[in-house]
């Protein structure tokens, strides 16, 4: 399937494990019990030898299906066999290669002190045997030997680091995927926030306020219903547009929802509008002289406006609140102040409060909250251009 990921339970990983196993285990009887019957021919050994020389080679090779499981122990028999087999006609036979396969099997799965254990005993012993035998070794066969035991091990140590630095980068990567995952989590979320806490809390109040003036003044309650009508068809058509700007969904495009253009600086009037009423007045002063900062910081600017003034109906009781947009230097300075009674202490870095300081961190700016008893005030510093 495309896509897929294989993990340790995975078939895939089972074949691979499996054909790892199985290899050295072929690839040394193929060797080692062939050439030990060869050798034994050539060189006319008797045929008891002989055989113990071939069921010797041939346990040093099936030895290795243990090598998986338990390393340690399977260098230690395969070490031993090999060891007594130098000493059992033919004198000349293939090279040990189960050995070879043993050390650095050992050595890739963490049976380090074993593998030299095992190799150095079997060494001492096979030179301390040879002596006692009187064994005619030539020493360039014994430096060989040496030499290709100590390639064995530098084979294994750098397997074991490939291994490892592979492991490494998996684990990194995982690491990453997961922190892409909560941060299109923490973006969505703040998206969608954004629009439903503006869009709900307008009308909870319009809807107190409707029922609230149902019998006594119905053309108010009218009102209050119409411009309920209107939130939540506004409300509506961005949280469509929201889904499909996270979806990708391309403008035009058929089967899917109306795009609604991401918010802008000149729409703030109409913000500071819908929020003025029910004994709340808001007003807005704008210093920017028709000088506007870039596309993707006026969207920020705006949510970070919303989210603060919806905090302001929903928790301050103000009466007057002021949104002031200015620019100082290279930022774009939003602040919004009232003189209600202030934020519960437990909502300055709750969701909104937290949506808004990621929007402005994110934009390459911050946001600074001061929350009183006379009041409660949000300031928003975003570069003008935008995140560098």
């Amino acid at each position: 399937m495309p896509g897929r990921t294989w993990d340790e339970s995975g078939p895939r990983f089972r074949r691979s494990t499996a054909v790892g196993l199985l290899v050295p285990v072929v690839v040394s009887l193929l060797v080692q019990v062939p050439g030990t019957i060869g050798a034994s021919w050539w060189q006319h050994v008797p045929l008891p030898a002989a055989l113990t020389s071939i069921a010797l080679a041939a346990a040093s090779a099936l030895a290795l299906l243990a090598a998986r499981r338990w390393p340690g122990p399977t260098i230690a028999v395969v070490a031993a066999l090999v060891t007594v087999d130098l000493f059992v006609p033919p004198v000349f036979g293939p090279p040990p290669v189960a050995l070879a396969f043993a050390i650095i099997g050992a050595v890739v799965r963490g049976a380090r002190i074993w593998a030299l254990s095992a190799v150095g005993l079997a060494w001492l012993a096979a030179i301390i045997g040879a002596e006692l035998t009187a064994s005619q070794w030539h020493p360039v066969r014994i430096a060989v030997a040496t030499l290709a035991l100590a390639v064995c091990f530098a084979i294994g140590e750098g397997i074991r680091a490939r291994t490892r630095g592979t492991e490494e980068r998996r684990a990194q990567l995982a690491a990453r995927r997961r922190a892409a995952e909560q941060e299109e989590r923490a973006r969505i979320a703040r998206e969608l926030h954004d629009v439903l806490a503006h869009s709900l809390s307008q009308i909870a109040v319009q809807s107190g306020v409707g029922l609230h003036l149902f019998d006594r003044e119905p053309e108010r309650a009218r009102e209050a219903l119409s411009n309920i009508r209107s939130l939540s068809a506004t409300g509506l058509d961005e949280v469509r547009g929201v889904l499909a700007f996270l979806r990708g969904d391309e403008v035009g495009a058929p089967d899917t929802a109306p795009l609604t253009p991401q918010p802008q600086l000149a729409q703030l009037p109409s913000l500071v509008a819908g929020r003025s009423g029910l004994g709340l007045t808001v007003a807005l002063e704008d210093r920017l002289d028709d000088d506007v900062p870039a596309s993707a910081v006026q969207t920020v600017a705006y949510r970070i406006v919303q989210e603060a003034l919806t905090n302001v109906v929903r928790h301050s009781a103000a009466s007057h609140a002021t949104v002031t947009v200015a620019r100082d230097g290279g930022s774009l300075v939003l602040t919004v102040t009232d003189d209600g009674a202030g934020l519960p202490a437990n909502a300055v870095e709750r969701g909104g409060m937290r949506g808004m300081r990621e929007r402005a961190e994110l934009a390459g700016g911050g946001l600074e909250v001061r929350s009183g008893p006379r009041g409660t005030s949000v300031v928003a510093r975003l570069p003008w251009e935008g995140a560098s």
